[in-house]
């Protein structure tokens, strides 16, 4: 799966928080000052040439959707900075983020918690 730039994740979460919508729609949920109409089909368009979205006409135009699951681009996005920082060691990584983010006790247990339930 090909990564992706920030500007083209930021439509990602859109689209996967819309589930379809067109280019106006996705302008619309951009904070302000709000990106150019040009901009934004043009890069939902790299999308789409990058095999993460797909569109159906409706009228002139087209309405855009998901064609990757959010859950599988996050799994591989994890993936990769795990094997790029952290040696491919989740303990690593776990235990860089509980130092940097001064995690109490009571959060690590509620996460550990989290991870038996879903085993």
């Amino acid at each position: 799966m090909k990564q992706l730039t920030k500007a083209e994740e930021e439509i990602m979460q859109i689209l996967w928080r819309l589930g379809k919508a067109n280019v106006k729609a996705i302008i619309k949920e951009f904070p302000d000052p709000k990106p150019a109409y040009n901009t934004v089909s043009t890069i939902v368009r790299i999308l789409e040439g990058k095999e993460f979205v797909d569109y159906e006409k409706e009228g002139k135009g087209h309405v855009y959707f998901p064609v990757i699951p959010k859950q599988e681009y996050s799994n591989q996005s994890i993936n990769k900075l795990v094997d790029g920082y952290f040696q491919g060691s989740f303990k690593s990584m776990v235990s860089f983020f509980v130092k940097k983010n001064d995690i109490s006790l009571e959060e690590l247990e509620s996460v550990l918690k989290e991870i038996n339930k879903k085993n």
